[in-house]
């Protein structure tokens, strides 16, 4: 990127917001993915005319532009993998509205997803995608990726709380998508395409948020039993049951070891896995659903214990350990693949027993948790990536699951994204046909192919 293109980016952002000192460019050269690209230049945009000007900058000079959010993402989404302009959206971090009438929100897309959550709990509403990283994730990066989280068997994703945005194509056009009303099928959805297209299609500069009311009262239980693939068995038989939980995690052995000191009690030694089932809505509600979990419950063979959270504080505390199990499990080895499959919820048994299998026979510490309600099971391959026959194990144990995971009827990615580590996988679920429609898709938009190139769909060579 020469000196002419730095020179004008200045003139759009100020010179304070762009850099290309090596220092600055190393702390956007990475995320969650363990992949590393170094950008040639970093921007800091104010405002969407700003985002507009350096695309039509982009696509006059031909410079590859990746959108950037907190930078949490799993799977290389945000990194530049073909070089060029990594353009940071911190600064566009407003929540413009918050409409309680009609229970709307319009925020930019820098907004920390669990600091959106506080300001609209404050106002009796709620919005329910509740990713691992909500402290520091950001609703424009949620919005990009579709991210989920615990939440979702009874609340839905991102997905489903976006009604518009306002984007910028990759040639600067600034384009509104969607409405701010409850219902609107006028023309194409646009709106949907945009979530969870990585930023490859457009960047997103505004978000208009579907919000709902607040729920009265939460109840929050651990399960724990003796037997792996029976606790597992039991996420079907609950929402069978007609229980429906606002949250049903779940952790095998090794997640609960490395988070068993930040539990507020102590955990069963013989404990193989636990459920946290979370209930909640009005009082009545909580307490009839509360006492039909319990019956259940009380009718199921090999649990060792079951465990209500006595306070706020207690509950807390159960979720500051299951949002620690990501980063806790660097205590097991220096690195890891983090994947995050979705399995239908009667084949949760059988994919988690297949990890464990996976596990002793390469030796590399292999732990399942997290979104058992609908089915969406994190599988960390421990290993250090600097042995090169650990690598070579985890490569082949994460082919191994993703084809256990297809035969199951399943999906590579439930909330992750595909980003750059993930591409090359893409055909082992989709059909030619798809891939050559997103082609076409991405080529309608992205003819230049300037906007976060290399991501979900491999360049062709």
């Amino acid at each position: 990127m020469d000196q002419g293109i730095i020179k004008q980016l200045k003139k759009i952002v100020g010179p304070d917001h762009v850099s290309t000192a090596r220092e600055d460019l190393l702390c956007y050269s990475y995320d969650s993915s363990g992949v590393e690209y170094l950008p040639e230049a970093v921007a800091f945009p104010g405002t969407t005319g700003e985002v507009s000007a350096i695309m039509s900058l982009a696509a006059r000079e031909i410079f590859p532009v990746v959108p950037r959010g907190a930078g949490t993402g799993m799977t290389g989404g945000a990194l530049a993998a073909a070089g060029g302009l990594v353009l940071v959206m911190s600064r566009l971090n407003r929540i413009l509205e918050i409409d309680r009438d009609n229970m709307v929100a319009v925020v930019e897309p820098g907004v920390i997803t669990g600091q959106l959550q506080d300001e609209v709990s404050r106002q009796g509403l709620y919005y329910p995608p509740d990713p691992a990283s909500l402290k520091f994730c950001t609703i424009g990066g949620n919005v990009g990726n579709g991210a989920g989280g615990p939440s979702a068997v009874k609340y839905g994703v991102t997905r489903d709380y976006v009604l518009g945005l306002e984007v910028v194509l990759p040639d600067g056009t600034i384009l509104n998508t969607g409405v701010r009303t409850a219902k609107g099928v006028v023309g194409y959805d646009l709106t949907r395409l945009f979530v969870g297209s990585e930023g490859t299609l457009g960047i997103i500069t505004r978000i208009i948020l579907r919000l709902i009311a607040l729920p009265a009262a939460k109840k929050s239980f651990l399960v724990f039993g003796r037997d792996l693939a029976r606790i597992t068995r039991l996420v079907a038989m609950i929402l069978s049951e007609g229980i429906l939980p606002c949250t049903l995690e779940y952790m095998d052995r090794t997640a609960i070891n490395i988070v068993a000191s930040s539990l507020p009690f102590t955990i069963p030694e013989a404990a193989a896995a636990l459920l946290l089932i979370e209930l909640d809505g009005d009082h009545e509600t909580v307490a009839v659903q509360s006492g039909k979990l319990m019956r259940f419950l009380a009718q199921q063979a090999d649990l060792l214990e079951i465990r209500e959270a006595k306070d706020e504080k207690e509950r807390e505390k159960l979720w500051m350990a299951r949002r620690s199990i990501s980063p806790a499990a660097f205590q097991l080895k220096p690195h890891k693949i983090s994947e995050d499959v979705v399995v239908p919820r009667s084949k949760i048994p059988e994919l988690v027993d297949f990890a464990e299998k996976l596990s002793r026979e390469t030796g590399l510490p292999i732990l399942t948790f997290g979104h058992a309600g609908d089915g969406n099971i994190h599988v960390n391959i421990m290993l250090d990536r600097n042995d090169p026959g650990e690598l070579a194990k985890g490569n082949r144990a994460k082919e191994k699951i993703f084809h256990h995971v297809l035969g199951l009827a399943g999906t590579l990615s439930g909330e992750h994204g595909i980003g750059s580590v993930k591409a090359p996988y893409l055909p082992l679920e989709l059909h030619e046909e798809n891939i050559r429609v997103m082609r076409a898709v991405k080529k309608l938009f992205d003819p230049l192919n300037i906007l976060n190139p290399g991501k979900m769909l491999l360049d062709k060579k």
